[in-house]
C-alpha cells in the first residue's frame, strides 16, 4: 500500500490535535479541580467559526476588523484543524487567596468576578497543549480571537473561557508573516 503525503499529513495533524487535548487534560490544575475542556474543530464547523470571527470582529472593531479578527479568521480557514482549550468559570474556594482582587470567593462571586485560577489553569493547559505541536512538527499559534468567538458557538456550550489554536502542516508557517498588525 502507498499512502500519499497529503493523507499522511492529515493523519499527523489530527494525531497532534489528539496529543494536544491529552496534554491539556493532564496539565496541573489549581486546587486539584479539573475544569479543562478541549474540542477539535474541522471542516464545516471550522468555516462557521471563521465566519463568526469576522462577525464578532465587525461588532468589536468596526472597519478595523480585518486587522485582527479578519486576519485570524483567514488563518483559521487555512488551518487543517483548530484545537480549542477552555476552562470552565468555577470558583475554587481557596481560603485566603484574593488573587481575583476580592477578599474571598464569596465576594468575587457576589461582584460577578472571575476566579483567577480559571485563567491560571487555562494558561497552563494551553502551554502544555502547544508543547505537543513541536514534537509533532505542526505549526500553531494561540489566538484569543478564536477563543472569544468559540464561546459564542452553539457547540462550545457552557460558561467557558476559551483560547483557540489553529494548526497547520505546510511548507511554511502561515501564522508567522501575517503582515497585519492591530492597535
Amino acid at each position: 500500500m502507498i499512502r500519499e503525503s497529503k493523507t499522511m499529513e492529515e493523519m499527523a495533524l489530527l494525531q497532534t490535535a489528539a496529543r494536544m487535548c491529552a496534554a491539556a487534560r493532564t496539565a496541573p490544575k489549581a486546587h486539584g479541580k479539573d475544569t479543562i475542556r478541549t474540542l477539535v474543530v474541522t471542516d464545516r464547523e471550522k468555516e462557521d467559526l471563521a465566519a463568526e470571527m469576522e462577525a464578532l470582529g465587525r461588532e468589536l472593531m468596526g472597519e478595523k476588523m480585518p486587522t485582527w479578527y479578519g486576519r485570524d479568521a483567514n488563518n483559521v480557514r487555512g488551518a487543517g484543524a483548530v484545537v480549542l482549550v477552555g476552562a470552565r468559570r468555577e470558583y475554587r474556594g481557596v481560603p485566603h487567596c484574593g488573587y481575583c482582587g476580592f477578599s474571598d470567593c464569596g465576594a468575587c462571586q457576589a461582584a460577578g468576578g472571575s476566579c483567577a485560577y480559571a485563567y491560571v489553569d487555562l494558561g497552563i493547559a494551553v502551554s502544555s497543549a502547544v508543547s505537543a505541536t513541536a514534537a509533532g512538527g505542526v505549526d500553531c499559534r494561540i489566538m484569543l480571537s478564536v477563543g472569544k468567538t468559540a464561546a459564542r458557538m452553539p457547540w462550545a456550550g457552557g460558561d467557558v473561557l476559551w483560547l483557540g489554536i489553529p494548526l497547520s502542516l505546510s511548507g511554511k508557517n502561515p501564522f508567522f508573516d501575517r503582515n497585519i498588525f492591530h492597535d
